[in-house]
């Protein structure tokens, strides 16, 4: 095998596929062009407020950008988020009661959702510590949403659906907007008054529409992955219906305070300008998995989801099957960042997560999942999920080196 020319090659193969993914960029970048148009966007939006950061006009203005991007009633947008797993805590915190419950649709949950609902972990802190019900809906053959399934699990007993878009730590395939319409329509019709929320996570700008054009009711997500263009240094949002946006803001501040309260501490303008970013490098993170998923396949490892098919969020999943060679990959990942290539990465114990993780990625803002990066459990099947780049260069560059090293 032409170590030299792998990656050549596998990029000869799949330029085809880069038409659709540009044609996906300019569509949403118009979108979002719009609502900063739409929405008067000046240099005064930029400027900070301090102490409770009320009447803060530049918040107000990002809430209602992001709204409009989105499709949403209301949205909140704040740098006091610590992580998506925190955004969708307060989604499920804020919008569930003693008794009520909670179904997951699209399999087990990602591993840090887990202590949260109360699988693992201190459970008398988690929604089944605070009486919140759950359930699950298994997937079909580890892979695909089984529909029949959440037909039969669906009743007026369920409040909210959990609908996960990316794949987390598992090998089944991440769901794309046409799926979560089949899912919505299912609930909604077996019971309208449930909830209808997804983890948007990794998913936004992937395709022209997003969650809530597909029925869902509530989404949440992370400014660390694609909505901060790169840039944006911590922070989350939620979108959606303004009584259930309402509800998690609550959680995230205080009951009275809602998103009426926090100040912004001069991030502003940075969000702002990760969001107008956010089409074109999601579209760069999307053409380097594609061409990944080409490499993987063309020197023999199973790597999902394929060339050819369209992507609903930025991550690609590579079967080593064994530890070795994924050490290895995250290993060469890492000498390939742009920040701490000099770094090895070893297995440890992360918090929120069962296993020991390896995870690779310099990145200029710490755990940012937009720029190159990749992770995996020590554990059975041993697969890396290898996402972002904030330009398709890079990408390639990367793929150039672990080539050399894994075959």
């Amino acid at each position: 095998m032409d170590k030299e020319n792998i990656v050549e090659n596998a990029e000869l193969k799949v330029k085809k596929y880069f038409e659709y993914v540009d044609k996906v960029k300019e569509y949403n970048q118009e979108k979002v062009l719009k609502a900063f148009y739409d929405n008067k966007i000046g240099l005064e939006h930029f400027a900070s407020v301090s102490g409770y950061g009320h009447d803060d006009m530049g918040r107000e203005a990002l809430d209602k950008v992001y709204a409009q991007v989105f499709k949403a009633e209301k949205a909140i947008v704040r740098n006091h988020f610590v992580s998506g797993t925190h955004t969708l805590a307060c989604v499920l915190f804020g919008n569930l009661r003693y008794g009520e419950k909670l179904v997951s649709v699209a399999g087990a949950p990602y591993d840090t959702m887990e202590e949260v609902i109360g699988k693992r972990g201190d459970i008398r802190a988690s929604l089944i510590g605070h009486g919140v019900k759950y359930d699950e809906v298994p997937l079909l053959n580890d892979s695909e949403v089984d529909l029949e399934g959440i037909k039969n699990k669906i009743d007026s007993s369920v409040n909210m659906v959990l609908i996960q878009r990316s794949r987390g730590y598992s090998l089944r395939k991440s769901i794309n907007i046409e799926t979560i319409k089949k899912i919505t329509e299912i609930v909604k019709k077996k019971n309208p008054k449930c909830i209808c929320f997804v983890d948007n996570c990794y998913g936004e700008f992937t395709q022209k529409e997003e969650p809530l054009e597909a029925g869902a009711d509530i989404i949440a997500g992370s400014l660390i992955k694609n909505p901060g263009g790169g840039i944006v240094e911590a922070g989350g949002y939620i979108a959606g219906k303004e009584e259930y946006v309402n509800q998690a803001a609550y959680r995230l501040t205080a009951p009275g305070i809602g998103s009426e309260g926090g100040a912004m501490l001069n991030q502003l303008r940075l969000i702002f300008q990760g969001l107008f970013m956010a089409p074109s490098v999601v579209s760069e993170a999307v053409k380097g998995a594609i061409l990944a998923s080409q490499v993987f396949e063309d020197i023999g490892f199973i790597s999902t989801p394929k060339p050819d098919e369209i992507r609903t969020d930025i991550i690609q999943t590579i079967k080593f099957s064994k530890p070795e060679p994924l050490l290895e990959f995250c290993k060469t990942l890492q000498m390939y960042s742009p920040v701490e290539s000099y770094l090895t990465p070893i297995p440890d114990e992360v918090p929120g997560y069962d296993n020991k993780l390896i995870m690779a990625g310099g990145s200029f803002i710490e755990g940012s999942t937009i720029e190159l990066s990749a992770d995996g459990p020590l554990r059975e099947p041993y697969a890396a999920y290898m996402q972002g780049g904030l330009n398709y260069a890079h990408v390639k560059i990367a793929l150039k080196g672990i080539v050399k090293r894994l075959v």
